[in-house]
């Protein structure tokens, strides 16, 4: 019998799934964590694959999604925050040496877009645009059924937007990209430089706070809480008026944990929406929703991926 493998890989925890060719239902998934005193996380991603490869199975190809910035063309992951001396990885080359089946690799964001247009909430739309908002903010697009990828596969890194010139540093060290204004870290930051500054909270002094924490002050009243929330979609709606301005999509995907605020976090977007697009005509008939994927999302993009070998052309 012939099947995919789908791979994938976070900083705290990697996961496969074996599937069968007509299916996203995995007829085995293992999940494993990423880090390990004694073994490093390549070899622990070998032993993740093999778990899930039984002995009686031909498997086509594996899909693999990967954090950071990633070149598809020629499987090398440039850099990932989370996995140490995972600078200029040729991942692609010592997976094939090692299973020796075609290794198809993509960026995270960008896969999980292709997974939810594929078999998610974005089915039957030939522009998305799919955007996770947790503790960074990271994206996918997809224009004319084909995602977007760029050159060198560097394409729809959103969370590295300019939204507000000399505003706070991001992750990346730049500042002003919409990751250091929407992500769960920023609001998190700017709430407690508030409370630093002599603004009222209940949760004044209160350790390791969170943007969860934060949403639930902010669900029973507490105006600064709702205020920093209202700035994380102020600015999340800039990067989208943008995305909007150059894509013109019919469907916009939003997840991630920030994103399960609800309205706290979406109506300050749809307002920004409203009141700074170019023409009324980008908003008739757009969708703002939530992927249906949810956390799956990254891996059945990464069987999408792995299906496409099958094909006449890398999706």
């Amino acid at each position: 019998m012939k099947a995919h493998i789908a791979v994938d890989i976070g900083g705290t925890q990697l996961r496969a799934g074996l599937y069968n060719l007509d299916s996203i239902k995995p007829t085995k998934l293992v999940k494993t964590s990423t880090q390990h005193a004694d073994e490093t996380p390549l070899h622990r991603l070998i032993s993740l694959i093999e778990s899930v490869w039984s002995e009686d199975i031909e498997i086509s190809s594996i899909g693999v999604a990967a954090p950071g910035p990633v070149n598809p063309y020629e499987g090398i992951v440039y850099t990932t925050p989370n996995i140490p001396g995972w600078e200029n990885f040729p991942l692609g080359s010592h997976l094939f040496e090692y299973f020796n089946v075609p290794i198809l690799i993509g960026n995270d964001a960008n896969l999980a877009a292709l997974g939810e247009w594929q078999f998610g909430i974005g089915q039957g739309h030939s522009h998305l645009i799919y955007l996770t908002v947790s503790t960074g903010v990271g994206g996918g697009i997809i224009v004319e059924n084909r995602p977007l990828l760029g050159v060198k596969g560097l394409a729809a890194e959103i969370g590295h937007i300019t939204v507000l010139p000399d505003g706070p540093l991001c992750s990346c060290g730049q500042p002003g990209h919409l990751e250091a204004l929407s992500s769960g870290t920023a609001i998190t930051n700017w709430f407690s430089e508030a409370i630093a500054k002599g603004f009222p909270s209940k949760l004044s002094g209160q350790k390791n706070l969170t943007s969860k924490v934060i949403a639930e002050a902010a669900n029973n009243g507490e105006e600064l809480a709702i205020a920093a929330f209202k700035r994380a979609g102020f600015y999340l709606g800039l990067g989208i008026i943008n995305l909007l301005h150059i894509f013109n999509p019919s469907i916009i995907i939003i997840g991630g944990g920030v994103s399960r605020s609800g309205n706290l976090f979406i109506e300050p977007i749809k307002t920004t929406l409203e009141q700074q697009v170019i023409s009324s005509r980008y908003l008739d008939d757009l969708m703002i929703t939530s992927p249906s994927l949810g956390d799956e999302a990254g891996l059945v993009g990464a069987l999408v991926l792995a299906r496409s070998h099958d094909k006449d052309h890398l999706i």
